[in-house]
């Protein structure tokens, strides 16, 4: 299996070969005659082949190489009027400002010039790796997707946009969510204690108009007064703990959980392990995120028993609630898992859920860096002093036995060119000219090649930080 993934890696430099014959005409017409027409799929060409690269490193080699194009430009909306709007110029269909738009989104973006300068480089190392691949499979496979990591890995531009595009998401979900808090809070008050407000004020105008007709009947007005007044200090006190609960500010996350299993009407066991409490805003979101799951679990899914679990884990915050109801759970039914989703989504949360038809029901929750990031193992130490100098080392020599003593040197030797210069392998016995050509290509190609792998190796060992965990609907 392993010899066969490095034979078609190697077969994928052949086909590489006759992409870059293809590509470069297509560029040169391009940019060189004004046939723009033909950058577009120049680049879904490339991209093919990048993200084959990318899928193989991780399923042969495990790594991982995220996406890092720029995210696809929205389509085209038309204006009042009915025109559509690119620049200065208006149009009647939306097909050149969705083309315009387009184009300025592939030749913006960092990631298809690198795919470009991969694509031609490419071959080369394979080649160069060939001896690896042919006779230490895994080895060779191992160091071809570092490689690919080092030109085909997210640019910053795109890492940025992405960020730029995740924080429009999340503020517009924060923004709907404090909407719907806002909503809720402003219909229990006017429900329930404004209601009974407006009773109570009722009532002490009729003991104002009873007081001196009929004592006794303003004294039993008063002792209703009395009961509506306490009445509303319970209302008050419930929308109080539905804003933030007493019990959260002052004792944290832990105990909060632990007193509303105690109300609650499932049997609920809490386990938590945390060595620090969160700040208030993401325990806020996680205790009305647990709350709303027990409520669906006693409400929903009829279950008698739930079990939740919080802890922590490389300073994100993880809390798993289960409970052995019918199943079945799905956000899209409105069971109020969407609305979990945008609270925990302000602070980049995830949930995931597991719900098979009669049951049980497991939700996990991560919070991601919601934890103090002393108490994390997630701050590691960077690359030593002199791993640095050597891949500086490393990069500052390797260019000369690759390229003119072994590169340039061959093609002297294939077109018979008398000019020896300061070519070395030129110089000695004819017999022995090609395998030190060889030699300093491999040596060259060697050199580049630590250089990829020393940095990526130590990150491999956890001298870096750690890619994150995401997780996904089960």
């Amino acid at each position: 299996m392993r010899f066969g993934r490095a034979m078609l890696l190697l077969a994928m430099a052949f086909v590489e070969v006759g992409m870059v014959l293809v590509a470069l005409p297509m560029l040169t017409l391009a940019f060189a005659f004004g046939m723009v027409f033909l950058y577009p799929p120049q680049v879904m060409m490339v991209r093919w082949a990048a993200e084959l690269t990318r899928r193989w490193a991780r399923e042969w080699a495990g790594v991982e190489i995220a996406s890092p194009y720029l995210p696809k430009p929205p389509p085209a909306q038309p204006q009042p009027d009915g025109w559509y709007r690119h620049d200065r110029t208006l149009y009647k269909t939306p097909r050149i400002p969705d083309w315009s738009n387009r184009w300025k989104w592939l030749i913006s973006d960092a990631a298809s010039w690198r795919d470009s300068l991969w694509l031609l480089w490419d071959p080369i190392v394979k080649i160069t790796l060939a001896p690896l691949l042919i006779f230490l499979p895994r080895v060779g496979v191992r160091l071809y997707a570092l490689w690919a990591r080092a030109l085909l890995a997210p640019t910053a531009a795109s890492l940025l946009a992405g960020r730029v595009r995740h924080l429009d998401r999340v503020r517009n979900l924060a923004n709907d969510t404090q909407a719907a808090e806002m909503r809720r809070i402003e219909r229990d008050l006017h429900d329930g204690t404004q209601a009974r407000l407006v009773a109570l004020g009722m009532t002490l105008g009729a003991v104002e108009e009873l007081v001196e007709k009929d004592p006794a009947a303003a004294k039993a007005l008063l002792a209703k007064a009395r009961d509506a007044s306490a009445d509303t200090l319970t209302e008050l006190r419930r929308v109080v703990r539905g804003i933030h609960p007493p019990v959260l500010a002052e004792r944290g996350i832990g105990d909060a959980v632990r007193a509303m299993a105690m109300d609650s009407p499932l049997r609920v066991e809490v386990d938590v392990d945390l060595p620090h409490r969160p700040e208030a805003p993401v325990e806020a979101a996680a205790y009305f995120a647990v709350s709303e799951l027990l409520s669906n679990a006693a409400r929903h899914g009829q279950a008698e028993r739930a079990h939740v679990d919080i802890s922590q884990h490389d300073g994100d915050l993880r809390i798993t609630v289960e409970d052995d109801g019918l199943g079945g759970a799905d956000p899209a039914k409105g069971s109020g898992l969407a609305g979990i989703e945008r609270r925990l989504a302000a602070f980049d949360g995830v949930l995931a859920l597991h719900s098979p038809p009669g049951g049980p029901t497991t939700v996990t929750m991560e919070l991601p860096r919601s934890l103090p990031e002393k108490w994390s193992s997630g701050a590691l130490p960077k690359m030593p002093l002199w791993k640095t100098c050597v891949v500086v080392f490393l990069w500052l020599t390797a260019w000369c036995p690759f390229f003119p003593q072994g590169l340039v040197a061959a093609i002297f030797k294939i077109f018979s060119i008398d000019e020896k210069a300061w070519f070395l392998a030129l110089y000695l016995p004819e017999p022995w000219q090609w395998p030190v050509i060889a030699l300093m290509m491999l040596v060259g190609g060697s050199m580049y090649v630590a250089a990829v792998l020393i940095p990526a190796t130590h990150s491999h060992k956890g001298q870096w930080a750690p890619p994150r965990l995401s997780f996904n609907r089960c």
